[in-house]
């Protein structure tokens, strides 16, 4: 293919502050030369690479490996985020035609026998002791070497030519699963006519609905749009039960028939992953994803899950009788069902410490949570400062750059927040990189946290739920990871750590929503700037642990499913669209989790995380990385908690060193000792006392 032309924004480094796309001078149509461009240039990069003379050396081999692909990188980057953010039909056009040749990239580098033989002479050399290498030269060499083997470099040849095929349908339909999810998603948003149905939200609620009403070019309407998991966020304050089951029933049958059925796809994809798994020698495909992650089996991946299942619903049984008893007083005789729990469960929680979510809502506005909230704390743990640069461009309206600075004045990257919903944005929250932090290269971070707040009526706050506010902690963790890191190599950077140890420091950075002291700080009423009344913040962190037999539990039967498509062999998988529901029902009632009150988080058809994204076989990380976290927590609390002192240890020791370590070596560096689950057990409620 030709040079890329030097007019496009990706043919050089971007001139900006730490390399931030220029999304102004960005026109749709740059991208696909540019990725295609990049894919042509690091093929040669590697081929350069496999067929040196010289002998191997990590200069000559590992090095050379991380520094090939910057143009890919840079042009892949900026693509990818903005089909997740704010995707039109060319860029989703693109994504079809540039999956499964990425796909066909990371076979050729991976299934090369010639750059495989460079790898595996170092890797023998260093496991000799005549290849004396530092901590990270170390892990990078491991690393690259199972990424090697688990990728399938010692198949014959007419495997590897099987496994590229495979390779490249599993990333063409999980592109094909992510398209289909949006439109049904979309599509399932509630219209409401008569604005009385409405009773329960709050006016700036109602205002945002109309809004999105009449921007969807339905004036006098209110449109009530979909959060991804099954339960959605106005389930919570909506009186009429009528319509709570509406806005229940468009969730849940997401992807069910009509044009955006996501089942066909899903059970191709997971019949396409079983087959991969057993051609690369694997049982399943959750056995070949465990292969890499911090769990190591399937069977103790199994074993958790069990450990918590019994407890978790129990408790939930128990939560059910007693919004029972609340529902029957409204309604006589009446059964609880799933639109009702949030509403009950809010009732109760309002008559058991007299304090109603929608009364603190005006306590929460948007802006000053990010400001006075989350950049509050990690200011006094880490030292590090934001200032907000709108003369950098986002990629779509709304979208906020801020320049991060350290306690010594060093320029850390920047931190660019896009938390308002839009069509074209996928559901729910979630964390990115632009920039990669390395030294090898010379580059900072730059982090995006997403999120689907509905865009409020001009002139209007955006007022949160406490369950946002905790959503914003938990993304902004992720970009401390990044923003923090301090390594050598940009594959190592950040959050590239296994897939349940990622969440682990994100489930941290929660603890300081719930910390008084930031609370002080963030929670001030929108419009007169009183603080939130101190008895409501203890309210807030006595009714902290109410509804964990709830959440649990709808969290370990979504982990169930994951576990139990990805546990079948390709004759296994259904070959009938209409398996599916009764797979579902039989996978959840096989461990016992199927509650008909408490469906799981995700059914399989909207279960974007794992047919969509990169949870496939490893939505257990959740939990498994929370051992951790509740561990870290009993730490900080021990510690005294908000200090720049301890978030030095915590960024020192865990934070900056990013994927360059082994992470569980890191851990127990940082805590003296391996995890321990007591305290998660103690957290959820599900220790023998609880």
């Amino acid at each position: 293919m030709a040079d890329l032309d030097l007019t496009n924004p990706f043919a050089r480094p971007s001139s900006l502050p730490y390399g931030l796309p220029d999304y102004a001078a960005v026109r749709e149509e740059h991208y696909r030369p540019a990725v295609l461009a990049g894919i042509d240039e690091q093929r040669a990069q590697v081929e350069a690479i496999a067929t040196d003379p010289a002998a191997p050396t990590m200069a000559n081999t590992l090095e050379a490996l991380e520094r090939s692909g910057q143009l890919l990188d840079r042009a892949g980057r900026a693509f990818y985020n903005q089909l997740s953010a704010d995707a039109t039909p060319g860029l989703e056009e693109l994504e079809e035609e540039v999956a499964p040749l990425l796909s066909d990239l990371s076979d050729a580098i991976h299934l090369d026998s010639r750059l495989f033989a460079r790898v595996e002479t170092l890797h023998r050399q260093a496991e000799a002791g005549e290849l004396v290498l530092d901590e990270q030269d170390a892990w990078l060499l491991t690393r690259v070497h199972t990424d090697f083997v688990l990728a399938g470099v010692h198949l014959d040849e007419a495997s590897k030519e099987r496994l590229r095929a495979l390779n490249a349908q599993i990333t063409t339909l999980e592109a094909t699963f992510g398209r289909m999810l949006l439109a049904a998603t979309n599509a399932a948003a509630v219209t409401i006519t008569d604005v009385d149905e409405l009773r329960g939200l709050s006016d700036t609620e109602i205002a945002a609905a109309a809004q999105a009403g009449a921007d969807h070019g339905e004036p006098g309407t209110w449109r009530l749009e979909l959060a991804l998991p099954t339960d959605q966020p106005v389930l919570a304050a909506l009186a009429d039960r009528s319509v709570r089951e509406r806005v229940y029933q468009a969730s849940v049958t997401r992807g069910l028939g009509g044009e955006h059925d996501t089942r066909a796809t899903l059970l191709e994809l997971a019949r396409a992953r079983a087959e991969r798994a057993r051609l690369l020698g694997f049982e399943h495909h959750a056995a070949a994803v465990v292969a890499d992650e911090t769990a190591g089996s399937s069977q103790a991946v199994h074993d958790m899950l069990t450990r918590l299942t019994g407890p978790a619903v129990a408790n939930a049984r128990k939560e059910a009788e007693e919004l029972t008893g609340a529902l029957v007083v409204d309604h006589p005789g009446a059964c609880l069902e799933p639109w009702d729990w949030a509403y009950y469960a809010q009732r109760v929680r309002s008559d058991k410490h007299a304090l109603d979510e929608s009364a603190v809502r005006p306590y929460l506005e948007l802006d000053r949570v990010l400001r006075d909230g989350v950049l509050y704390a990690a200011n006094q743990l880490y030292g590090l400062t934001f200032t907000e640069r709108p003369d950098l461009p986002g990629y779509a309206d709304g979208v906020r750059v801020f320049e991060v600075v350290d306690a010594a004045g060093a320029g850390r990257g920047l931190f660019v927040a896009d938390y308002f919903t839009r069509d074209g944005k996928r559901g729910g929250a979630w964390m990115d990189t632009l920039v990669d932090q390395s030294h090898l290269l010379g580059q900072r971070t730059v982090v995006v946290n997403n999120a689907n707040v509905p865009r409020p009526a001009p002139g209007e706050p955006a007022l949160l739920s406490w369950d946002f506010v905790i959503t914003m902690f938990h993304e902004f963790g992720h970009a401390l990871h990044a923003l923090l890191s301090d390594v050598r190599y940009p594959s190592r950077s950040g959050t590239s750590v296994p897939r349940d140890f990622v969440e682990y420091p994100s489930q941290v950075n929660e603890m300081w929503a719930w910390d008084p002291q930031v609370i002080a700080s963030f929670a001030r009423h929108h419009a007169t700037g009183e603080p939130i009344p101190s008895a409501w913040v203890d309210t807030l962190l006595a009714a902290r642990a109410d509804g964990e037999g709830f959440a649990t539990t709808e969290y370990l039967a979504a982990a169930w499913l994951d576990q139990a498509w990805h546990r079948l062999a390709p004759e296994d998988v259904p070959t009938d669209v209409d398996q599916v529901e009764a797979f579902e029902a039989q996978a959840l009632a096989k461990v016992g989790a199927a509650l008909a009150t408490v469906p799981p988080r995700y059914r399989t058809r909207y279960f974007s995380h794992i047919f969509g994204g990169g949870y496939s076989a490893g939505y257990y990380a959740y939990v498994w990385s929370e051992v951790l976290d509740a561990d870290t927590v009993e730490w900080f609390t021990e510690n005294d908690g908000l200090s720049a002192r301890n978030g030095e240890l915590f960024a020192a020791r865990v934070l900056s060193l990013g994927g360059s370590v082994d992470p569980m070596t890191a851990f127990e560096r940082f805590r003296g000792r391996p995890p321990r689950i007591e305290p998660l057990l103690t957290r959820r409620r599900l220790d023998k006392d609880g």
